[in-house]
């Protein structure tokens, strides 16, 4: 289970999922961020700062915040975007990234993902989410499974072994209550 999900430590296991938590607006701005309050109004002044710089500061933020957390914020967000760009590709609804997300992010909190597993489980993620929330006929499924082995460069037998696993860390919680799919939805839908 180690190389398959990760060993999730106390910290992650305790934590509420809170779906505003790793998309927080404030992980960009990091230090450079001033807030001024004025007697009636309050402003906030973010400086310019060169993006590798900002890359990194945000990285290391999230690193002091979340230590068992195994990869670094832009990578989870990095991936998070490829899966939201093969979703497009398969024409898979936002509900469906969505939830996807959730489970994705609920498996980083719970600091399952490694360098090793993390594309393994975002694919994981994006198969059982399409399998709950769409109606695929199996031919779907299969040109599914054939995009997310192409996108992300794995063994379609290894995905499939995988989602068992996801599954078994996610405690077969597969259908999620609208308030953890909705901040996401939301923010889906304002991007297309």
């Amino acid at each position: 289970m180690e190389k398959a999900c990760g060993s999730g430590t106390d910290a992650g296991d305790t934590l509420e999922y809170n779906p505003n938590l790793l998309d927080d607006p404030q992980w960009p701005c990091g230090k450079h961020k001033r807030v001024l309050i004025f007697a009636s109004y309050m402003t906030t002044v973010i400086e310019y700062v060169k993006p590798s710089d900002l890359k990194k500061d945000m990285n290391e933020t999230f690193r002091e915040k979340f230590p068992h957390i195994k990869l670094t914020l832009s990578k989870i967000r990095s991936l998070k975007r490829e899966m939201r760009n093969l979703s497009e590709e398969c024409s898979l609804e936002p509900v469906t990234v969505s939830m996807a997300y959730v489970y994705f992010e609920k498996l980083v909190l719970q600091g399952k993902l490694n360098k090793q597993n993390r594309k393994l489980c975002a694919g994981a993620c994006v198969l059982l989410a399409a399998k709950i929330s769409s109606d695929l006929r199996r031919s779907e499924v299969k040109q599914l499974i054939d995009k997310l082995e192409e996108r992300f460069r794995f063994n379609r037998r290894d995905l499939i072994g995988f989602e068992f696993t996801v599954l078994v860390a996610l405690e077969l919680a597969l259908y999620l209550p609208e308030g953890q799919v909705l901040p996401h939805y939301r923010r889906l839908t304002q991007q297309f």
